[in-house]
């Protein structure tokens, strides 16, 4: 029997739904673990998946850790919600390195009140400061035109 899934050219692998297997890629630290955890994010639930995104995190050094981010914000947009786990992994990368879209991810699709306090308060920093600067766009419309009437008075 063939593997529904090529290993090799990674073919296929965004179609996972085997723990299984991913565990064994895991367990041989294959080099399209990265594409087979974010399959396994697409085709199952937080709780199947977030044990092996934790490990392939581990597993993986510098850019490769954005495959694992990169399944973590897709479980964030179809199902809404994260594990203790993946809110911790979350919190212990950062701002500003390879969570920052997950983060995003996840303040755009989980619910408010699901989130944990300190992703609480990423939230309402993002509102405030968007919403202010949403505020302060025709104001300064409103100055550069202001300034071009100006400088047109001058002889």
């Amino acid at each position: 029997m063939t593997s529904r899934w090529d290993w090799e050219t990674g073919e296929g692998l965004l179609g996972m739904d085997d723990p299984a297997e991913v565990d064994a890629a895991l367990d041989r630290n294959d080099g399209s673990l990265g594409a087979a955890v974010i399959g396994l994010a697409l085709n199952c639930p937080p709780e199947v998946v977030s044990p092996r995104i934790i490990r392939a995190l581990e597993l993986l050094p510098g850019p490769g850790r954005d495959f694992p981010f990169t399944a973590i914000a897709h479980l964030a947009r179809l199902d809404g919600r994260l594990t203790p786990e993946l809110y911790e992994a979350l919190r212990a990368e950062g701002l500003g390195r390879a969570a920052d879209h997950a983060i995003d991810d996840t303040l755009t699709f989980v619910p408010f009140r699901d989130l944990p306090p300190w992703l609480k308060r990423r939230w309402v920093y993002v509102t405030v400061t968007e919403t202010l600067l949403r505020w302060m766009r025709p104001l300064e419309a409103v100055g550069e035109a202001w300034r071009t009437v100006r400088d047109r008075r001058r002889p």
